[in-house]
């Protein structure tokens, strides 16, 4: 997952369209990231940056899946091993730029809370689903945030994203297994049901961090206060429901290890770096490695077979968030 953040910029007027951001980045603004010199590789190669960060996050699920973990114990670590380096971030950022407001933390904590429900029903999602099918009903976002920002903040919706709505919807009873015969998953109408949950409550998450990141030159503040919430509240909820374990055990903790600092950081970066740089149409297409590659993964590593009726399902949902992406949309000036 992870990570994949910001769908519209603070500052942005309302009369203008939230940006769209795949699952798993992003955070960081171009501007912000200007001054990271170690980047600039990648900044003045957008397509490789776009390529890398895609391919990087769509481990995230299969990472998941692998940690073989309760859901509630992988969404805890994957945030946890993830601070140490998103902290060092923050520290820089703040010795450059100054402390962040306190409304702002305020508001990367409820972001926090919403992302720990996100990181819970995806990893549910995954179990009964399995990690490409998860991935997939997890970048309906994608298309959730553009109508909650016109429906909640009455921000400017394009009309591309109504009428992706309909396309996604049959894709998503496509892999819910209510059509056809032979769905792949432990439970997958329910596996659909956290996967419609995670997509919903990863739209509120980005709209949410929009509003608690007032400033865009401080970006890694809010994704380190974001991310120990989400570890904190995870925490409580894995207690709640009675499935977290604090024990680190291997192989399953290098694991998430590995999604922690690849998709959580890694991957998140290179997203940010690479979309304000390139095409609407181009990053709509780029956006689309994730899911699709996910599902691949998932076949290949794990054996997951979707039916027919769910592959379809993946063409038509892919297709709609295609939709809802494609268009015109200012590019940020690269620094």
């Amino acid at each position: 997952m992870s990570a994949d953040l910001i769908a519209a910029s603070p500052g942005r007027s309302r009369s203008e369209p939230p940006r769209i951001a795949p699952r798993g980045g992003s955070l960081f603004s171009a501007g912000s990231l200007s001054g990271m010199h170690r980047l600039r590789h990648f900044s003045e190669r957008p397509v490789l940056a776009a390529v890398g960060g895609a391919v990087t996050i769509a481990f995230s699920a299969i990472l998941v899946r692998a940690a073989d973990t309760a859901p509630s114990t992988a969404a805890v670590f994957r945030c946890a091993y993830a601070l140490p380096a998103l902290g060092l971030l923050a520290w820089l950022e703040r010795r450059r730029y100054g402390a962040r407001s306190r409304q702002d933390l305020r508001l990367s904590v409820v972001a926090g809370l919403f992302f720990a429900a996100d990181l819970i029903c995806w990893n549910y999602a995954i179990g009964d689903v399995g990690a490409g099918l998860a991935t997939v009903l997890g970048n309906l976002q994608v298309v959730l945030v553009g109508v909650l920002a016109w429906v909640v903040l009455g921000e400017r919706a394009e009309a591309r994203v109504f009428a992706a709505i309909p396309v996604v919807l049959a894709g998503v009873v496509l892999i819910s297994g209510a059509i056809g015969h032979g769905a792949y998953g432990r439970d997958p109408a329910r596996g659909v049901l956290f996967g419609v949950l995670t997509g919903l409550t990863y739209a509120v998450f980005i709209l949410v961090l929009r509003h608690g990141n007032s400033s865009q030159m401080r970006p890694a503040g809010t994704l380190f206060e974001t991310t120990l919430a989400c570890a904190v509240i995870c925490s409580i909820a894995g207690l709640a429901i009675g499935d977290v374990s604090f024990v680190p055990t291997w192989p399953s903790h290098g694991y998430l290890v590995l999604l922690a600092l690849g998709s959580q950081v890694m991957g998140w970066l290179l997203i940010s770096i690479s979309l304000p740089r390139l095409p609407a149409a181009l990053a709509s297409v780029l956006l689309t490695i994730q899911p699709m590659l996910s599902v691949l993964l998932g076949v290949a590593i794990f054996g997951e077979s979707p039916s027919a009726a769910q592959f379809a399902g993946v063409a038509v949902l892919l297709g709609g968030i295609t939709l809802a992406t494609l268009g015109p949309r200012r590019s940020a000036a690269v620094a």
